[in-house]
């Protein structure tokens, strides 16, 4: 009985394996946006601040210098929970508007966005869109000229492209760079060629506010981004990425500060699993619609690291130690010729995302150390399984302020 399970569970995430190595092949080439509106649609920038006094200062400074004009957009800081000088900066630039918010009960980014957007409805001024940035981030100068393209367009929920402002700072922060690499590159990509929805990557995020509106916020999990990406597809509201809009995001230099950081990322996604993954197959078989069904296989993803995990563990032991029972593996049934293509596949996805995203060759070495990075996803993930209801928010500190040119001058 016991190894009549196995299979069944081998056959299950199999295809699923299967349909996201089917998938990536549409990543390969990309379709161009030729389109190109003048500048019509009016802009609130929001960002999100706890405790940035290091770094806000050189998004402000950023943003400021945005080619869009700059009487169509205006920018508010979240000030959320802060005990530094986060809004005694923000102040100080011209043009720029602190909103202080204390609440330590309900703290994190999804409770202090629906906060600013009940107070940014009762201003006096309206908006057409709001633009969602964390404070540690830079932007292409041009990223809010792209937001009007698509929203002119039709599009009511867009995701800027995430890459990272310090690859080479550490093994860590050049594992999250190639893990950004690879999932805009072979995940998003795929979904916006073909039609289906892309996802929210908790900032560089624009959204419609006629929607905002309609819907309200309410996404107050620890993945803020993937939730209201699930009610925006349950109403049949795609979001779609824009690979020109670039939006560089700091990641944590540590190993210890990045577990912290992504532990939260994966209770949050547990969280989001059990309320919207049968709703959502549910309404997928009923409308047949791939869009939703894709978008449940997304959801699931948690549980498909958790269970490919325990399937490897289980094999390992079984393989080292002597056991009574017999476990049969279906991967000693490919045949050759459909082994070792795939084998070969899944370990070159790395570099030729790097390679399709025109990454600087001193990266590629970086490779090297991701497999660690990429297996501490399991022990996280089983810690996040059996700590799926602590919904406790952890701030990650940035300290090392960079600015865009340097950035930009280290892709050449």
């Amino acid at each position: 009985m016991f190894d009549k399970i196995m299979i069944v569970l081998q056959v299950f995430f199999g295809l699923i394996g299967l349909y996201q190595v089917v998938l990536s092949f549409f990543g390969w080439y990309r379709k161009k946006e030729n389109v190109s509106h003048s500048p019509q649609k009016t802009f609130a920038v929001l960002v999100a601040a706890h405790n940035e006094e290091e770094v806000v200062g050189a998004l402000l400074e950023n943003l400021q210098k945005m080619k869009y004009p700059r009487e169509m957009y205006d920018i508010f800081v979240i000030c959320d929970n802060c005990t530094d000088k986060t809004e005694a900066i923000s102040r100080s630039y011209e043009g720029v508007t602190p909103c202080v918010r204390t609440n330590p009960e309900e703290r994190g980014k999804g409770f202090a966005l629906e906060w600013m957007l009940n107070k940014l409805w009762e201003m006096p001024k309206s908006y057409d869109a709001v633009v969602v940035f964390d404070a540690d981030n830079l932007v292409d100068v041009e990223f809010l000229q792209y937001m009007n393209n698509d929203l002119c367009n039709g599009t009511k929920v867009i995701q800027g492209y995430l890459d990272t402002k310090n690859p080479g700072d550490s093994w860590i922060s050049a594992s999250n760079a190639i893990n950004y690499w690879f999932c805009n590159r072979l995940w998003q990509l795929p979904r916006y060629n073909l039609g289906l929805s892309n996802f929210l990557g908790g900032t560089g995020m624009c959204f419609e506010s006629k929607l905002l509106k309609e819907m309200g916020w309410g996404a107050t999990s620890l993945v803020e981004d993937l939730e209201f990406t699930i009610r925006c597809i349950q109403r049949d509201v795609y979001p779609k990425i824009n690979f020109d809009a670039r939006v560089y995001d700091e990641k944590p230099l540590t190993f210890r500060a990045s577990a912290r950081q992504r532990l939260r990322w994966m209770q949050g996604h547990f969280e989001v699993t059990r309320k919207f993954l049968f709703p959502l197959i549910k309404q997928g078989i009923k409308e047949r619609s791939l869009t939703k069904i894709d978008a449940a296989l997304y959801v699931f993803n948690s549980y498909n690291f958790l269970f490919g995990f325990l399937l490897t563990i289980i094999y390992y032991i079984n393989f080292v130690l002597p056991m009574d029972m017999n476990i049969t593996s279906l991967y000693g049934y490919f045949p050759l010729w459909v082994a070792i293509p795939l084998s070969i596949y899944g370990v070159a996805q790395l570099p030729l995302a790097m390679y399709l995203e025109k990454v600087p060759l001193k990266m590629y070495w970086r490779i090297i150390t991701y497999p660690i990075f990429l297996i501490s996803w399991w022990p996280i993930t089983v810690h996040a399984f059996f700590t799926q209801n602590n919904k406790q928010w952890s701030h990650t500190k940035h300290t090392r302020v960079v600015r865009l040119e340097e950035v930009q001058s280290k892709q050449v």
